[in-house]
């Protein structure tokens, strides 16, 4: 595949819970080796548990760069022991997440739990889809995909294609989100499938 994307630094949103399955972090282990490889830089939520840190490991001990993100308030929650690479802790999560939108140029959803997002499935949803919104108003247009580990996506697929069947959600946006099981297939895929193109221009990411 042809490579259309620049692609400096991932965003990847994640959990800091490793899920009742070692898949997940296998999976995760094997994106993070494989991000290194191509030389991406990781930007992240700043936790060493769980996911995250399973990600964070990951990348940095295959010798990439590693930059977490995380509010004050939720450092001893998520952080156990020595941090992973550079940290910047910050006052809010509205600040996090606009550092890590405005620091990468591609995006990643990893499973994840509850933790800061209220929204159905269970599943890391709120960065998610506020990133993936951003394309749609034009905020950004960078490439999001999804890791679909185990399945764990499969309800949120379904939901987008009822969206569109049913005239809520135009049919090129959603085929924009790019879906795979196979940590090397999405990074191909992140790296030359255009993102979506948004009609609206809006200036800053203030304006959200």
């Amino acid at each position: 595949m042809e490579k259309v994307n620049k692609i400096n630094n991932i965003c990847v949103f994640c959990g800091s819970r490793k899920g009742n399955d070692e898949i997940y972090a296998q999976v995760t282990e094997e994106l993070a080796k494989e991000m290194a490889k191509r030389n991406y830089g990781l930007i992240y939520g700043g936790g060493n548990i769980g996911i995250m840190g399973a990600v964070s490991q990951g990348v940095q001990n295959a010798g990439g760069r590693v930059k977490g993100i995380i509010p004050r308030s939720l450092s001893p929650k998520e952080i156990s022991g020595v941090t992973i690479g550079e940290v910047v802790f910050v006052d809010d999560m509205h600040t996090r997440k606009e550092i890590m939108y405005n620091s990468s140029e591609a995006f990643i959803a990893l499973p994840g739990g509850m933790g800061t997002f209220v929204l159905i499935f269970k599943l890391k949803l709120e960065e998610l889809f506020e990133c993936i919104t951003w394309n749609q108003l034009g905020i950004h247009s960078k490439p999001v995909g999804i890791l679909n580990i185990n399945g764990y996506y499969d309800p949120l697929v379904a939901l987008l294609k009822t969206s569109v069947g049913s005239g809520f959600v135009d049919s090129d946006f959603a085929n924009s989100i790019i879906v795979s099981s196979d940590p090397i297939d999405l990074l191909n895929k992140l790296e030359s499938i255009p993102p979506y193109k948004s009609q609206l221009k809006w200036l800053t990411t203030s304006q959200a």
